[in-house]
Parts: structure tokens; C-alpha cells; sequence
């Protein structure tokens, strides 16, 4: 078992909106609409006996399809349960540090290479007043959490939030409040965070003891505001001119910023929001929790996630004639409106979420800590896959969330133990290159209620920048047998010894916990690979990643 600093440390829905559009399609696995795609759908292959699956991975890695964006691999922390207060930070503890960050928790997050971490909401930023969390923590007023129905202290604040992300290496992505907020209050926080002039808000952050810039680059305008459960809840069109208006004194503050405009299901939506936001706007964000107990019914689920980010491909194109045409005034206050790339998808809440769907009972403590097991990671490891396929359009993803609530994390006062999910977010992370590449797949198939011949194998094969290494990662969704693969590498062979990375257990209902935290968990060994193909059985329920050597 491969054990990593975070290891050393252990001390021992359905999804929250429906899909708004006709679903026939997606139960049918059929794609919604057409976008840029590299390399072939998984084909149905009958196994060569009763008992014995086979399939083929043919690899061809010239040219390379795309760069896969290393923030799909991000995470995400909000204002709710224990995610921040026990969790990211605990004051008093002796497990965290002179600032009141856990340090089991930190490391954890840097072992996975959070490269992006949003905050503070989700729910949370729709009634956040960032005023509130700056300056001398005795002198921050305490709140009531109208999100989640919880007091908030505000000990953890904007400061806390950038110098955390600085601690684990990651860049920080912060949501601004278009519930109850205004549009000089966000611009206001642009000025706070990244002002170098002596103006009133860089002036206060000098004031609280950072003389230098945040320089934070991504932030969101606005979380989820179709829904009837976000406070301040808007139409299409009274958000759209809100965050356009929002967007525009953001820029003026600061033009290098990056802004997340608020996306939905609903390609209505979408359109709205992005003929408004088309020249301001540099991504438009996707949300989806699935969830189910009906195994197969939960690892196909991965074809609604590629349909609905198909959707909002289509959403885009659609508006994508609007791009650099804009008004006079604007082009001339951001003259870089005339080259703006075409907008990108942020996947920025993703997860499965339906065990613990109780978040409006106020007479239920924390719930929403949600417990994973390795049926769980196969799926998460299959979203990765998608978002690898899809990278050209998806450019960012924040797993919900990062530490107790709906989390790979999980701690107590004690310690903590890392759940099935954390394993393939760190894999892949770690170990997968930024180059996409074309691949045929052949693989006997399943069908669950709603969906039907989707590839036990799902593949992602993906290469290094200087094309010597190749990352192949599989996982085998077949919940009893192993299947056996002839993998070919196209244009050159392979040499030497290649690493494999295994993440199994022993069944697919498997969990970790205190008690027993290593019952699912990343192994590695290596085998003799040479020539063009090689052939590896890859277990049952299991995630495999093969990093192969070019020669």
C-alpha cells in the first residue's frame, strides 16, 4: 500500500436541482448536442466466454487532442457543517497551526495539489458580506448563517482564506454575493484583494497586516441564483444585468481578474446569461450532485454529467457570434474585449450527494457528512475521465467540497481518515500529463434503468509535455470480474519498467473511517513493458492508472 505524508497523520438526491430539460436522451446515452471531441466512444464487444471479459485500448499519441487545464482538479470550501469551523480550521486545537489551520487537514490538501480551491460559497456567498471577515478577529461581528441555518463567528475571513490557499499551494477562486449584495461591494472586495494604489480598500487591507496584493485572479459572479433555495433568488434577465453590471465595475477595478458567470441546467438560462456576459465573462459554471444506491444505475449517472456539460458547450456556440462585439464605452474602458477567448465551462460543484439530504432540518447536526465507499471513487475517477475527454471546453472543476461536508476528508478532534473519493483526485492529479490523446476502445458494455450500453472500461489516456511518458488510467466499472486488455501504443513502442497505480478494495461497498482507514487505498508495483502492446487484466471495481515509459 503506497501511504503518503497525509496517511502518516491519521490518528487512529439526488442532485440539489433536476434536470430542468427533456432527459430521454441522456437515459438513452445518447449525446444532447455535438461538441469537439478526440478519440472514439466505447464500443459494445460480447465477452469471449461466460466467465472471462476481454477488451482493447488502442493509443495513438500524435497529435495530441488538447491540454487538459490542471484546475479540474480543484476543490471547493463553503460556510457549512464543519467544513470550515472543525475542518479547514479550529481554532484552540492542538492539531492546527499558530493561525488556526489544521494541519492534518493541510496536509491532505497538499498531498492532492489543490491547484484551485473556491470560497465561500455555494449557499453561503448569497448573503456574505466580506466586510465582515476582515480585520481584528474580536471586532468581527458574529452573523447568522441564513444559508444553512448556523451561527457564524467570521474568524475565517478573505485573509484566512488567501494565506490558506498560499499554505497548500493553491489559487484561490472567490464568489461574490449577488443575493443580498450590491455591485460596489464586489468591486469594492476587487479593490480590497488585488488594489496597489492608495485608495480606501487596498489602504484597509494595508491596515490589516498585507502590505502586498492577494492578486486573486478567479472570481464568481454569483452562486446558482435560479434556485429557489439561494437567497435573492433571480430570473434570467434581472441576473444577467446584475452580473453584467457587477462584471464590468470588477474589471474596471482590476482588468486581469478572471469571472465565473453563474450557469444553470437550463440552456434558456445559459443564453440569457451569456448574451450579456459573452464580453465580460471568461467562464460559465455547471453544478451536479448525482446519487443513487443501484450500483450500476450510479456509475452510468456519468453520462447525464457529459450530456449536461454538452448542453452548455451548445450554449455557448450558440452566443459565440457575440463575442468582441460589444459597446463603445466597454471596448474602450477594456480593450481587450476585441481578442477575448471563447468562454469555458467550470464544473465549479460537482460530487455525489444523497445520503445525508437533509440540509433544511434545522433539528439534524451536520447533515451533510456524506460517506463514500469505492463504488463512489470508480464514479468520481469516471468524471475525471470526462473532464480529461472534454478539456478542450472544460477548464475547470471544484470537487464539493474539500473537507467534512459531502468530503474525501473527514476529521475529528482527534485526526482524520481519507474517504475512497480523495484517492483518485490525488492519483490523477499527481501522475496524469496535461496532454489529451486520441484512443479506439473496444469493451463489452452495461445497462442500468437509465442508461444503456455504457463500457465497463472507461479510459483516459493522457501524456506528459515532453512526450516521454504516457499516463493510460482505466477503470473497470464491472462490479465482479476482471477484464483482460490487449492496450497497443500507436507511432513507436514502449521501453522499460511502467508503474502501475492501483485503487481497489475488497468489495464496492467498501468504506474507510477511523477505525479502519486503509480498507480502500492507492497501491503501486511495476511490471516489464516493451514493443507495441502489452495486455493487463484490470480487476473488478477498480481504478488503474498505467504511467509507460516511450522509448
Amino acid at each position: 500500500m503506497k501511504t503518503s505524508a497525509t496517511e502518516r497523520n491519521i490518528s487512529s438526491i439526488v442532485t440539489r436541482r433536476r434536470f430542468l430539460a427533456d432527459t430521454s436522451k441522456v437515459a438513452a446515452g445518447m449525446a444532447l448536442f455535438s461538441a469537439p471531441w478526440c478519440g472514439s466512444e466505447s464500443l459494445a464487444t460480447p465477452p469471449t466466454s461466460a466467465d472471462r471479459l476481454s477488451a482493447t485500448i488502442t493509443i495513438d499519441p500524435a497529435p495530441p487532442c488538447h491540454t487538459i487545464n490542471a484546475n479540474i482538479y480543484g476543490s471547493f470550501i463553503e460556510h457549512i457543517g464543519r467544513c470550515i469551523y472543525g475542518g479547514v480550521y479550529e481554532e484552540g486545537s492542538s492539531l492546527s497551526d499558530e493561525n488556526g489551520f489544521r494541519k492534518d487537514v493541510m496536509a491532505a490538501a497538499r498531498d492532492w495539489g489543490i491547484p484551485i480551491l473556491r470560497w465561500p460559497g455555494g449557499n453561503f456567498a448569497s448573503n456574505y458580506h466580506w466586510l465582515d471577515g476582515v480585520g481584528p478577529k474580536a471586532q468581527r461581528p458574529r452573523r447568522y448563517n441564513i444559508a444553512w441555518f448556523e451561527e457564524e463567528s467570521n474568524h475565517f475571513g478573505t485573509d484566512e482564506f488567501v494565506a490558506y490557499c498560499r499554505k497548500i499551494n493553491s489559487e484561490p477562486y472567490l464568489c461574490v454575493n449577488l443575493g443580498t449584495g450590491t455591485i460596489d461591494e464586489a468591486a469594492n472586495w476587487v479593490e480590497y484583494c488585488n488594489g496597489t494604489a492608495n485608495t480606501s480598500y487596498a489602504n484597509l487591507r494595508r491596515k490589516n497586516g498585507y502590505p502586498g496584493p492577494h492578486n486573486v485572479k478567479y472570481w464568481g459572479l454569483g452562486n446558482e441564483m435560479y434556485g429557489p433555495w439561494q437567497v435573492g433568488t433571480k430570473s434570467a434577465e434581472d441576473y444577467a444585468k446584475l452580473a453584467r453590471e457587477c462584471a464590468k465595475m470588477m474589471k474596471w477595478v482590476d482588468p486581469s481578474i478572471k469571472l465565473v458567470a453563474c450557469g444553470s441546467e437550463d440552456s434558456e438560462w445559459n443564453r440569457v446569461v451569456l448574451e450579456h456576459l459573452v464580453n465580460l465573462a471568461d467562464y460559465i459554471s455547471l453544478h451536479d450532485y448525482e446519487g443513487t444506491n443501484d450500483y450500476y444505475e450510479m456509475l452510468g449517472s456519468v453520462r447525464r454529467v457529459e450530456a449536461l456539460i454538452r448542453r452548455t458547450s451548445q450554449a455557448i456556440e450558440d452566443t459565440d457570434h457575440l463575442r468582441g462585439k460589444s459597446d463603445p464605452i466597454l471596448a474602450l474602458s477594456l480593450p481587450d474585449i476585441k481578442d477575448k477567448k471563447k468562454i469555458e465551462i467550470a464544473c465549479d460543484e460537482w460530487n455525489i450527494w444523497y445520503r445525508k439530504w437533509n440540509i433544511w432540518r434545522r433539528d439534524i447536526p451536520n447533515p451533510v457528512e456524506e460517506t463514500y465507499n469505492l463504488r463512489d471513487a470508480l464514479w468520481t475517477a469516471s468524471v475525471l475521465n470526462l473532464f480529461q475527454r472534454m478539456g478542450n471546453v472544460v477548464t475547470m472543476a471544484n470537487l464539493a467540497q474539500m473537507v467534512n461536508a459531502i468530503a474525501p476528508i473527514f476529521t475529528n478532534e482527534e485526526g482524520l481518515y481519507l474517504q475512497p473519493i480523495y484517492f483518485p483526485m490525488e492519483l490523477y492529479r499527481r501522475e496524469c500529463g496535461s496532454q489529451f490523446l486520441s484512443s479506439d476502445v473496444q469493451s463489452p458494455t452495461f445497462s442500468s434503468k437509465s442508461y444503456r450500453d455504457v463500457p465497463y472500461l472507461d479510459v483516459s489516456p493522457t501524456m506528459s509535455t515532453d512526450e516521454k511518458q504516457i499516463a493510460l488510467a482505466v477503470v473497470n466499472r464491472h462490479e465482479t470480474a476482471s477484464i483482460a486488455t490487449k492496450v497497443e501504443l500507436r507511432r513507436g513502442p514502449l521501453a522499460g519498467n511502467a508503474t502501475v497505480y492501483e485503487i481497489n478494495g475488497a468489495n464496492s461497498s467498501v468504506e474507510n473511517s477511523f477505525t479502519s482507514p486503509h480498507n480502500v487505498g492507492t497501491t503501486q508495483k511495476s511490471i516489464n513493458i516493451s514493443g507495441q502492446e502489452f495486455d493487463y487484466d484490470f480487476p473488478a471495481h477498480s481504478i488503474t492508472l498505467i504511467k509507460l515509459q516511450r522509448a
